[in-house]
């Protein structure tokens, strides 16, 4: 199945859980693709001694997700983006969403 995630929240459980789901989805041989938008696009800065996101973040990641970070969003917050979270546009978010068969926000 293909699955798309969108995070918009800068809350770091709700960010893990969100990660989380998108592992237990690869591990269970899907095709997860997350897309960060507004807030979302803080999460590698909110890792808590009770939520590590960035290491769930590279879990994602090393299991074959995909992760893409808005761009506009990104400027506002002077920021350019990562190897972990590159800069996208809303032509990124809008496959992540119009390819998928299933899509969960966060």
């Amino acid at each position: 199945m293909k699955i798309g995630i969108i995070i918009y929240s800068n809350d770091s459980e709700s960010i893990w859980n969100a990660f989380r789901f998108g592992c237990f989805a690869l591990l269970k041989g899907d095709e997860v693709r997350l897309f960060l938008l507004g807030k979302g696009v803080e999460c590698e800065s909110l890792d808590t001694d009770e939520f590590k996101v960035t290491e769930l973040m590279e879990d994602f990641i090393d299991n074959g997700g995909k992760i893409f970070a808005c761009g506009g969003c990104l400027e506002l917050r002077n920021s350019e983006g990562s190897k972990m979270c590159p800069m996208s546009k809303m032509k990124d978010m809008y496959e992540v969403i119009t390819e998928s068969e299933k899509v969960v926000t966060f």
